[in-house]
């Protein structure tokens, strides 16, 4: 995806006004359907322009926070046709799989706005939240209210960020790239808790029945 980031960020360079912002706006849409999509990359730049080139804050904000709500409403969508499918029984059909569904189903319905406003801070895996939302059935308008306030705070961060560090391109690019390894190793280490929770509920579970009396050896 470098040459592709790379492509852009040298059309957009070159193109303050109406197209270049048009392209903004469709990267940050394509990163939450096609998560490879080097969007934050784009946005980051976004930020660079506005300090070096002077472009306009408040369209690249709106051009970007337009983006990202349509991006979190396909995720949506298609959650909402996935989860049709799956309470219809034509999808994930193992009882095993659909126990830890509901359970992540039942925690959206719960928390699903928190968990939507988290989204934008946490890279590559936005549109498993939306889906997920989605699947759960949560209100649209909901879902695009916090999409937008999730988005509005993370593009003012960045914006924030490129304005503190000034215009090199390069001490913002490695801002982020900090940020990014941290919020992997944030991610990494909730799953490894989560995956070692579920091996000991799993392992206590064997341990009652095989204590269980009539219970198959």
């Amino acid at each position: 995806m470098g040459s592709i980031s790379q492509a852009i960020t040298g059309f957009l360079q070159v193109n303050n006004n109406p197209l270049g912002l048009l392209l903004l706006g469709l990267s940050a849409l394509l990163e939450y359907v096609f998560p490879p999509f080097p969007g934050d990359t784009v946005t980051l730049f976004g930020a660079f322009l506005v300090t070096r080139y002077d472009w306009s804050v408040g369209w690249v904000f709106a051009v970007v926070l337009a983006g990202s709500g349509l991006g979190a409403l396909a995720d949506y969508g298609f959650g909402r046709w996935i989860g049709r499918r799956y309470q219809e029984g034509r999808i994930l059909k193992s009882p095993a799989v659909r126990a830890r569904i509901d359970q992540v189903l039942d925690a959206f319905r719960r928390h699903g706005e928190v968990y939507v406003v988290l989204n934008r801070f946490l890279p590559a895996v936005r549109a498993v939240f939306f889906v997920a939302a989605g699947m759960a059935r949560l209100r649209a308008w909901r879902v695009l209210l916090f999409a937008l306030i999730s988005a509005a705070l993370w593009n003012a961060l960045i914006v924030g960020a490129g304005y503190a560090v000034g215009s090199n391109w390069n001490r913002i690019a490695e801002l982020f790239r900090v940020y990014s390894i941290a919020a992997w190793g944030l991610l990494g280490a909730v799953a490894l808790v989560l995956a070692l929770r579920f091996w000991r509920r799993r392992r206590a579970a064997r341990r009652k029945a095989a204590e269980t009396p009539g219970a198959p050896d």
